[in-house]
């Protein structure tokens, strides 16, 4: 198939996931985060191996995308868990510790996976899903003890609704800014920055190299972010980290000016890369702590926290598609440009926007 039918098979996960956003949030609510996390685990691992074993595009596009499906319930499943057992002074630390494992799997397993491919195409997706049979395990074993759902006579925890959490200015915020970062870090970066990296330096090593900086960049800075997160709060780091991410994307496009000589148009794909990496890692622990404290640990509020996923979701799938227009149109310097423009409008709500972290004496 072309590029064009690659790509939309890319983004079926990504709409599947947007699509069964709401209804993984009632799932949550309705039966608690273990029995969905564990669903959904398994979920993307049937569709996994499904994948591997597809006879035609038809089925790769129908298999990826239902994997979607799972992958949002054990999303927000986790996000759910991470807001009711985490205390509000270590919600940052606690979202840091899980965006780095989030990132050492995104970093690993592109590499492993390419390394398998040379067994075959379908290896790597068999043993992806073996992996998450694996994770399932671990996680219903891990959580086996734990009371997570009321107990007989108990009273259940009152429900957030997403039209009460929109009166929170926060919340209000966080959906802008979680749709700015879905649309670069999810979006472009994924989509177009591998596609500028091969416009700099036509080498097969150059866009996975690119994208292996920005992660180190995250890594190294969600090492601090989250006490940082937790000392200095939420709104900062946010603002921040879009700013840094606004400059680092909005100038990538220069590496490929036709003015600029390729080494130095290289050094300079790099080093924004690792930038724009460092933005990431003060953004999303810092969206995730201000999420859970709009929803607190004592209500339920799966569909809350599936709307915030679906702000990202839908960025990430919105993104690459105009931004890629716009780099057909007039090149990769003003779609960048335009990414970073993105990402201050994400800005623009937090100006207004109060500190969500309750600090105690």
């Amino acid at each position: 198939m072309g590029v064009a039918a690659a790509s939309v098979i890319v983004s079926a996960f990504a709409f599947f996931r947007l699509v069964f956003a709401p209804a993984g949030g009632l799932l949550v609510a309705r039966l608690g985060e273990r029995p969905v996390y564990l669903t959904g685990l398994l979920v993307v691992a049937a569709s996994s191996f499904a994948t591997a074993f597809a006879q035609s595009y038809g089925q790769l596009l129908l298999f990826r995308g239902l994997g979607g499906i799972g992958s949002t319930m054990f999303t927000v499943s986790a996000m759910a868990l991470l807001v009711r057992l985490a205390p509000p002074s270590a919600r940052g630390r606690v979202s840091s510790a899980y965006g780095s494992a989030f990132l050492i799997g995104g970093m690993v397993g592109p590499l492993l996976g390419g390394a398998l491919a040379g067994l075959g195409l379908r290896a790597p997706f068999i043993v992806y899903g073996v992996a998450l049979v694996l994770a399932a395990l671990v996680v219903g074993i891990g959580l086996g003890g734990a009371r997570l759902r009321p107990a007989p006579g108990q009273a259940t925890r009152p429900t957030l609704t997403v039209r009460q959490a929109l009166e929170s200015p926060v919340y209000r915020a966080v959906l802008v800014s979680g749709a700015a970062n879905g649309w670069t870090n999810f979006g472009v970066r994924m989509a177009l920055l591998p596609l500028l990296a091969a416009a700099v330096l036509d080498q097969p090593w150059v866009a996975g190299a690119v994208l292996a900086v920005g992660a180190v960049g995250t890594a190294g800075t969600l090492q601090f972010s989250g006490r940082w997160v937790d000392r200095v709060g939420r709104r900062p780091l946010v603002i921040a980290g879009l700013l840094v991410m606004a400059a680092s994307f909005g100038l990538l496009g220069m590496a490929q000016h036709p003015t600029m000589p390729t080494g130095a148009g290289l050094g300079l794909l790099f080093a924004l890369s690792v930038t724009s990496g460092i933005g990431a890692g003060l953004v999303n622990p810092a969206q995730q702590a201000a999420v859970a404290d709009v929803v607190g640990h004592d209500r339920n509020g799966g569909t809350v926290l599936s709307t915030f996923q679906m702000s990202q979701d839908g960025g990430a799938i919105v993104g690459p598609v105009l931004v890629g227009v716009v780099a057909d149109a007039v090149g990769f310097e003003v779609a960048f440009a335009v990414t970073g423009l993105i990402c201050l409008i994400g800005v623009l709500p937090w100006l207004r926007a109060p500190e969500p972290l309750e600090r105690t004496t």
